[in-house]
């Protein structure tokens, strides 16, 4: 195949992944407006702060639930972190937050099918919960002791809050909800096609023997070499997933892929510099560990699984 035919076909083939999923798309795109534009993270915060009695798992599900970025989660966290909301919560939040959102949930559900989306949703969530309580076990030993890095985090008991505090967004109007819906979609678009056609394109170039020998099921080392890679490799939800895809049809296994895309989400360059600004080594060692660690155990998981659930 010469690189005019090889062009034809990575191009060709992300055509054609579009128009099988381009619903799906559409939905995630409009689940992704609405939550940008109604949900406030300043209520989100307060939300949290007032909630502690179940606050893993109340964070954990807010993590997942809502649609902020890293400086969202950033944010948040800053807000929670200037009482005296514990550790675990925190780390919940940031171990759950860059993995999945709802918006997230329907593009992968286009991408893998609805049980990888699922399970990518549940990992989220188990992972949340694990973060949090290992990060409330460290506490609990003192071992996250001045692990604050710009917020002092007082010791004395949380400041009267407003149960309704003010929300600072303007009415939602049909002009702004149209010119959110444009700038997301053609971001999107770009992603998924550039991103889709370069999969593709390798596709092409790297023998397909080679692909499942890395990453194929049944293969001991695929699963954490694509936890590894997720790492450096991960550029962002709208690009990393039509790759994976492209590299799925070439033999990757799905509890690769899974193991990959929460390496990757969970420790990008955006999530990493959000989560150094708010807290030191320690912290930040339970959240790295938390995911690759869960990375692996998840997909190994997920490729036993995937068998019995065909």
């Amino acid at each position: 195949m010469n690189i005019l035919e090889l062009f034809q076909f990575a191009l060709g083939k992300a055509w054609t992944t579009f128009s099988e999923l381009w619903a799906l798309l559409l939905l995630s795109i409009v689940i992704s407006v609405l939550l940008k534009l109604y949900v406030d993270q300043d209520r989100v915060t307060a939300f949290l702060k007032r909630n502690q009695r179940n606050s893993v798992a109340m964070s954990t599900a807010l993590a997942i639930g809502t649609p902020f970025c890293s400086c969202g989660t950033t944010a948040v966290v800053l807000g929670m972190m200037a009482s005296t909301v514990p550790w675990a919560p925190i780390v919940a939040f940031l171990v759950a937050s860059p993995l999945t959102s709802p918006q997230q949930m329907v593009y992968s559900a286009g991408l893998f099918g609805w049980p990888f989306a699922i399970a990518f949703m549940v990992s989220s969530i188990l992972l949340g919960l694990a973060g949090g309580a290992i990060a409330g076990f460290a506490e609990s030993r003192g071992w996250l002791t001045n692990q604050a890095r710009l917020v002092s985090r007082p010791e004395t008991a949380l400041p009267p809050l407003e149960q309704n505090p003010p929300s600072s967004r303007p009415r939602v109007t049909a002009q702004m909800f149209a010119k959110e819906f444009l700038d997301i979609t053609w971001k999107l678009l770009l992603m998924f096609f550039g991103f889709s056609f370069i999969g593709n394109f390798l596709n092409g170039i790297i023998p397909q023997d080679w692909i499942q020998n890395a990453f194929g099921a049944g293969n001991a080392f695929s699963i954490p070499l694509a936890a590894i890679l997720g790492i450096p490799f991960y550029l962002n939800t709208e690009a990393s997933m039509p790759l994976v895809r492209a590299f799925m049809d070439s033999g990757m296994s799905a509890g690769a892929a899974l193991a990959f895309l929460i390496t990757g989400a969970g420790t990008s360059i955006g999530a990493l510099a959000g989560a150094l600004t708010i807290a030191r080594w320690r912290v930040i060692g339970i959240v790295l560990g938390t995911l690759v660690t869960g990375a692996v155990i998840l997909g190994a998981a997920y490729d036993m699984l995937t068998p019995l659930l065909a």
